[in-house]
């Protein structure tokens, strides 16, 4: 489902955060949003999925959910957020409770969505059994059975190690592959960005304002082959030498607070 961003701004009281934001992104597209720290990629996140009103501009939707969907927008954050007595197979399906399924099409939607992110053995097992990877893989589990038309992450692999988040680059890769909703990531790491997106969307320091957009010209289901790796790499730099001297200015910043 197309999503249109024109001219968002948001203001915190006497703080503006986004300015002038004009964005569209198309049917099954990912894009990534990095800029410095305070850039304002988590608000103009949060607006996108609707949990912030803008103070200025607005966002709207083009064409229908895909058929079967019970939430179009859908968020995946990076505290996991599981409920720790609930097994794996019943935080995914959190989401469906109080909803008109039968137990078979509930069964039927849990199934899949453990499936698609390689849980099902561990359906029976309870958070505190799994790996950081492994609770994020059930946090983007219950994000899907809802099949949502619109996922928005919010730095949902910044709470893992460097091996763990390789491994979830290839597993979201291949649901990407699978799965046909729009997707807006937000990071700040910028090998995430080059690896899992089709756009990548560079802030501006506050107020944030697009600063340049770069398309990524490597096909998603081919961004792990070896060929590819000095082209993405050519992506990372250019990404650094356009965010750099503003994110040196937002670190300092942050230690003389």
């Amino acid at each position: 489902m197309p999503l249109h961003l024109e001219g968002v701004g948001h203001r915190y009281g006497a703080v503006e955060a986004l300015a002038g934001i004009d964005l569209d992104i198309a049917d099954g597209e990912t894009v990534a949003l990095i800029g410095p720290s305070g850039c304002g990629k988590s608000t103009l996140l949060g607006i996108a999925g609707g949990l912030l009103q803008p103070t200025t501009g607005r966002v709207t939707v083009s064409g229908e959910p895909p058929a079967g969907s019970l939430n179009p927008f859908t968020y995946v954050f990076q505290d996991f957020a599981l409920l720790p007595w609930r097994s794996v197979a019943d935080n995914v399906g959190l989401p469906l409770e109080h909803r008109p399924l039968s137990a078979a099409e509930r069964r039927e939607r849990i199934d899949a969505a453990l499936t698609l992110t390689g849980l099902t053995e561990f359906a029976a097992a309870y958070p505190k059994q799994l790996s950081g990877g492994m609770r994020q893989r059930v946090g983007i589990a219950r994000a899907l059975v809802v099949r949502p038309a619109v996922l928005l992450l919010d730095e949902p692999l910044s709470a893992l190690d460097a091996q763990t988040r390789e491994l979830l680059m290839e597993d979201l890769l291949a649901i990407w592959a699978k799965e046909p909703c729009t997707r807006v990531y937000v990071t700040h790491n910028l090998e995430e960005a080059a690896r899992l997106a089709d756009r990548v969307v560079v802030l501006s320091r506050r107020p944030g304002r697009i600063r340049d957009v770069l398309s990524i010209e490597v096909p998603v289901a081919e961004r792990g082959a070896p060929r590819h790796a000095g082209l993405l790499r050519e992506v990372h730099d250019r990404l650094w030498s356009m965010i750099r001297d503003e994110v040196v200015t937002a670190d300092r910043e942050v230690r003389d607070v």
